[in-house]
């Protein structure tokens, strides 16, 4: 017969009632009890019914990832985190797409705790910079926490992006680099004016002026890497090297770079930003800037649900570190003029 909290209650030596409050990763019970509690568990099989959990604990036990991002490898990344963390703490995760900018966005976003019963929320770039909707939440007191945000007063992670920016272009001039392109961010990402600024930041500290024209708006996707790009090599001085904000936009560099018959790096190096699984598996490998994705998920889930068990999670700090892989060399020995680009898309 399937094991009951009685049961489980009777061979640790306590009441069910601090059963659930163990089950539940409620606070306040001895270290002891709890190891006590959970050796039960294990030993009798123990698995509580997932309404009866529920209904004990007024909580749907369900969270939301909420995602409005053109890069599938970094959102499955982050959700990886996410639901490992929620298995480990027994909780249930919705993955939720949605348009940030649509007119009634934070009606839809209320109707889908309502209906759901969501018992809180993650919010990924550029929903954790939605003002109006970070507001609203606050007003409902539905617990959250944020990927990456502009505001950092509230539950979640983020990373140095624009320290991290700032060394990738430093690396670049240290090879020799002196012109250096970048391809910026979707406008509406709080991280494409980090990244932007570490761009900056990384021309200034090596000496070298900024030039407007090597400077072009992506939208964090391989065609609008893939369009930059196109943008910058037909310029009478193109770049010996780019910085796209993500790698979905590098991978879009290197595509163009070979269309334009240029061979990576010899003649053009290329870095990224996330150190994602498709800038280890695209040739040559992809330069970047391993931002941690899978951790940040993790780490923004279990501060959500610290937030809903302590009523208060804290903003983490994550760290990066630069990959330095195939697509990036010393500059060419001749500059180069600007290529000759067909139509192919």
């Amino acid at each position: 017969m399937r094991a009951r909290i009685e049961d489980v209650a009777k061979v640790a030596g306590v009441s069910p009632k601090t059963v659930s409050r163990v089950l539940n990763n409620e606070r306040n019970v001895r270290e002891d009890t709890r190891q006590r509690i959970l050796d039960a568990v294990r030993s009798l099989d123990y698995r509580p019914h997932p309404s009866a959990r529920s209904l004990a604990a007024n909580r749907s036990f369900l969270v939301a990832l909420l995602y409005d991002n053109p890069s599938p490898s970094y959102m499955m990344e982050v959700q990886d985190g996410v639901l490992e963390a929620c298995d480990a703490q027994r909780y249930s995760m919705m993955l939720q797409p949605l348009d940030a900018t649509a007119p009634r966005f934070v009606e839809q976003v209320e109707k889908l705790i309502s209906e759901r019963r969501l018992d809180g929320l993650i919010l990924t770039p550029p929903i954790s910079d939605h003002a109006d909707l970070l507001a609203r939440l606050r007003e409902w007191g539905v617990p959250f926490a944020c990927v990456a945000p502009r505001d950092r007063n509230c539950a979640g992670v983020v990373l140095d992006e624009r320290r991290a920016a700032c060394e990738m272009v430093a690396h670049l001039a240290s090879l020799g680099h002196r012109r250096i392109g970048h391809i910026i961010g979707h406008p509406d990402h709080g991280a494409s004016r980090w990244r932007l600024d570490g761009y900056c930041d990384g021309l200034e500290q090596s000496g070298l002026r900024y030039d407007h024209r090597l400077v072009v708006q992506g939208h964090f996707s391989f065609d609008s890497g893939v369009v930059a790009t196109r943008t910058m090599l037909a310029l009478a001085s193109p770049p010996t090297a780019i910085f796209a904000a993500n790698d979905d936009m590098a991978a879009g560099v290197i595509w163009a770079a070979n269309e334009a018959g240029l061979t990576v790096p010899r003649d053009l190096s290329v870095c990224g930003f996330d150190d994602t699984p498709m800038s280890r598996q695209i040739w040559p490998s992809l330069t970047t800037i391993h931002q941690p994705c899978r951790d940040m998920g993790r780490i923004a889930a279990n501060q959500l649900l610290r937030t809903i068990r302590d009523g208060e999670g804290a903003m983490v700090y994550a760290k990066f570190a630069l990959c330095l892989r195939g697509s990036t060399g010393r500059v060419p020995d001749r500059p180069r003029r600007g290529v000759s680009l067909g139509t192919q898309s």
